[in-house]
């Protein structure tokens, strides 16, 4: 075995590890981790952090900006739970050493989203833009960055109204099924099948789809979307004991690898 199979036989050995101990760390703070998501209340929006040159974790917000999220504002689904245990994770297993505590929320029309590579949208199945959002957000996907689309299928929001928002950001863009055998799913962590990927709730089998630069699968993603299943969801639950461990394992190593793929290509 080559000194890069080792290490990520390794990692995958420890993480089992790193989510009970390093994410339930994390949720042994007060108030506002165990209020939030889990019990329904409103947590208050941390305040942006600047930019230093870190990995940090964006979260793409749809609509006005909020003093307060919670379940009923469809977009900061698992904030700020999913990302810290996550940020914990990624910071544990590589060298791009994230900030954890610390997260930012921008809206789709900020010129501050070009300092980022990666950003992430829950719930794009109710997403709604302005056309300054859909020209701004095309600029930052156009000029290298990389999307991460999670936790949506039919019954909340559905794929036509997420198709109908994402054209207008990339007119005529193509929505390609992938299979494991994509790069991205071999960047850090061999995701060799789709048979242990977790389902969250939803019924049905989880669905990876990609929109490719220039629609052409030749080139980088642009976009991961996953659909009919919710990865974020396990992320946020990681230290509760709510699901096998197993689980939480396969949900981090997806996370992982599209933030890999997203800050190498």
């Amino acid at each position: 075995m080559t000194p890069a199979g080792t290490a990520r036989r390794l990692a995958a050995t420890t993480l089992v590890l790193l989510v009970v101990g390093a994410a339930g760390a994390l949720a042994q703070n007060d108030g506002i981790f165990f209020g939030g998501g889990r019990s329904g209340r409103y947590v208050p929006v941390q305040p942006n952090i600047d930019y230093d040159g870190r990995f940090t974790f964006v979260r793409l917000r749809y609509g006005a900006e909020l003093p307060y999220v919670g379940q009923q504002v469809p977009w900061s689904h698992d904030y700020p739970l999913g990302e810290q245990h996550f940020m914990n994770i990624l910071d544990s297993l590589t060298y791009l050493k994230p900030h954890v505590d610390e997260s930012n929320i921008m809206g789709l029309d900020d010129v501050e989203l070009f300092k980022y590579p990666v950003a992430y949208m829950a719930e794009p199945g109710f997403w709604r833009l302005t056309e300054a959002e859909a020209s701004n957000f095309r600029a930052y996907l156009q000029k290298g960055g990389f999307v991460i689309f999670d936790d949506f299928a039919e019954v909340r929001g559905g794929w036509l109204s997420f198709e109908y928002a994402f054209r207008q950001v990339i007119p005529g863009a193509q929505f390609v099924d992938l299979d494991a055998s994509h790069p991205i799913f071999h960047t850090f962590f061999e995701i060799d099948s789709f048979d242990i990927v977790p389902q969250a709730y939803d019924e049905g089998r989880p669905v990876f789809r990609g929109v490719f630069e220039d629609n052409d699968p030749g080139k980088r993603l642009i976009a991961m979307i996953n659909y009919n299943t919710d990865i974020s969801e396990y992320w946020e639950f990681s230290d509760t004991g709510l699901r096998p461990i197993e689980e939480s394992n396969e949900a981090y190593k997806i996370g992982v690898n599209y933030i890999i793929y997203g800050m190498t290509h």
